[in-house]
């Protein structure tokens, strides 16, 4: 028996972001797609919090979505516990949605502002039933909003009421109403001050411990991701370049862009290590690179990176998807 909960195979998403039909005929222009996810495969072990990490624009927002199925794949599948959620009807993926929900980036942009919070949390609950025998709605509400560190009275406020943690944890006890299994987080603590920041990463954390999750740890911010990631995707321009081992990404990183992303990260325990700044800016996903999308910022590309696309393939521990490595230049 496997404890894969999350299988993602080739997966793409292609965006028309042509101008309308009649303004490509006057001006004569072109038809215009935007690979933003790009031949991506990567698989989630139960228990696990896995992560994607890259800069704005390489595409992890876009699988989280397509993970939970508010946009379907171009390409590709996604299966969930074996079960592939592309093919599902309403009735079918409606049975699955409340195992599988989602924490956004922005806390009070995913709250609806009109309603009170013991009714965002409860919205699950009703839909899919989920109340416990013999315990009330409310009851469950209120042990919600105690589990995330909120009071029962909180329940009667608005979202406005609170400050932007507090928002974000009312979101946390939203997903956990409906008793899921796993979890995609898009950057749940991109904004939010830094100390609130420690305070939701634990609490995600220990959430975690108490009911068994498994998370899919969306961030740009690696020192966010070191501390919550068992394993890590790196992204860019829609494609993974590197999966590794937590531990292992940030110790020996071998995929060139990996290790400029990790030299960024301002070194706080002053160890000396030599640093070089981040140079350059990811692509235009309209007109992209030939060959390796990362060949214009590496300091490592020759001619081979600039014609031919570099797959994953197995390398120590993990996977990486560099030209470089494979011959032993890096």
């Amino acid at each position: 028996m496997t404890d894969m909960l999350i299988n993602v195979e080739n997966l793409s998403r292609v965006f028309d972001v042509s101008k309308p039909w009649l303004n490509r005929v006057l001006e004569n222009d072109e038809k215009k797609l935007l690979t933003a996810v790009n031949n991506v495969s990567f698989q989630i072990n139960r228990g696990e919090t896995f992560a994607l990490v890259g800069e704005s624009g390489s595409g992890k927002s876009t699988i989280a979505k397509l993970i939970v199925g508010l946009i379907g794949p171009s390409a590709g599948r996604i299966a969930f516990d074996g079960t592939e959620i592309a093919s599902q009807g309403s009735v079918s993926m409606r049975q699955i949605r409340s195992r599988l929900q989602m924490i956004f980036q922005d806390p009070f942009a995913s709250l609806n502002p009109r309603w009170r919070v013991r009714d965002i949390i409860a919205e699950p609950i009703r839909k899919f039933g989920l109340a416990d025998e013999g315990d009330t709605q409310d009851k469950r509400v209120e042990q919600l909003l105690e589990t995330v560190g909120l009071s029962a009275p909180d329940g009667a406020k608005y979202p406005h009421e609170f400050s932007g943690g507090q928002r974000q944890r009312v979101a946390i006890a939203r997903a956990l109403s409906a008793k899921p299994e796993f979890i995609v987080c898009d950057e749940p603590t991109s904004a939010l001050d830094v100390s609130v920041q420690a305070q939701i990463l634990n609490l995600m954390r220990d959430l975690q411990d108490e009911f068994g999750l498994t998370y899919l740890f969306i961030s740009h911010d690696l020192s966010v991701v070191r501390h919550m990631a068992t394993r890590i995707g790196v992204l860019y321009l829609g494609r993974l370049v590197e999966i590794a081992d937590g531990k292992t990404l940030f110790s020996d990183p071998q995929h060139p862009y990996t290790k400029m992303l990790l030299d960024a990260v301002p070194d706080l325990e002053m160890a000396g290590r030599q640093r070089k700044p981040v140079e350059g800016e990811i692509p235009n996903p309209i007109d992209p690179p030939s060959g390796c999308a990362f060949h214009p910022r590496c300091p490592l590309a020759n001619a081979r990176c600039k014609t031919e696309t570099p797959e994953l393939a197995a390398n120590g521990t993990g996977e990486v998807a560099c030209f470089a490595v494979e011959e032993g230049r890096a």
